[in-house]
């Protein structure tokens, strides 16, 4: 049952830990299955680089194993923010390192640079899920309820959330929020603690491409 997908789910699991963010058996990868809804997720303390697509686990949205092996201690974190973000189809959750750095201050990332206007904050800010603990029912919550102002997510004291309408979206995005917690802790050390000049959630619904800017259809590549 979902043999490409459970596939998919390995790929991502094995990149996110050979990029570093995912060690120690830490961290979880879901996709949601539009057509039936149920969700393949890495299952439990299996290191990243013997897992196998028969040991991915096929839960149904009550979080009743369908196939595969011991699911993931977050199932039911992931599942809450399927439920809270209909629009998405997967999930990637990371303890990388430097984004983990800012989670364990409690400290929102706000938005200075402005490609982050695409991952639709609220407040123009990556926000920080308040901390409840993992594998529980509160934590599930408090992520699911944080996930429907954000995209990208860090987890208090705990590490990272990112979704996307497809498993190689959730990678890229916590990917990037390793690389924002990165060049935003660069600021404040260059800057003496203080934040740069940051993006309003008003600027980001003013902004769009400028008319004279249109898009060519018989072109391919990137759109910037």
């Amino acid at each position: 049952m979902l043999e490409e997908l459970k596939e998919h789910v390995v790929r991502i699991a094995k990149q996110a830990q050979r990029a570093g963010l995912c060690k120690h058996k830490a961290g979880n990868v879901s996709a949601k299955d539009p057509e039936t809804g149920y969700v393949c997720i890495t299952p439990s303390g299996v290191d990243r680089e013997v897992l196998t697509a028969d040991q991915v686990c096929v839960l149904d949205e009550n979080l009743n194993v369908i196939e595969g092996g011991k699911p993931s201690s977050e199932s039911l974190m992931h599942l809450e923010c399927y439920k809270a973000r209909p629009d998405i189809n997967a999930i990637v959750h990371t303890h990388s390192t430097m984004a983990s750095a800012f989670a364990c201050l409690n400290k929102p990332i706000p938005a200075f640079i402005f490609e982050l206007f695409v991952f639709n904050l609220d407040n123009a800010t990556i926000p920080v899920a308040p901390y409840k603990l993992p594998g529980t029912t509160d934590l599930a919550e408090s992520v699911a309820n944080t996930v429907k102002k954000s995209d990208l997510v860090l987890m208090e004291r705990h590490g990272t959330i990112a979704v996307g309408k497809d498993l190689d979206e959730a990678y890229e995005n916590a990917d990037y929020i390793e690389e924002l917690a990165h060049i935003y802790y660069y600021i404040l050390t260059l800057n003496n603690g203080q934040d740069p000049k940051i993006f309003t959630e008003q600027d980001f619904k003013e902004w769009k491409y400028p008319d004279q800017i249109k898009k060519n259809e018989d072109c391919t590549g990137p759109q910037n």
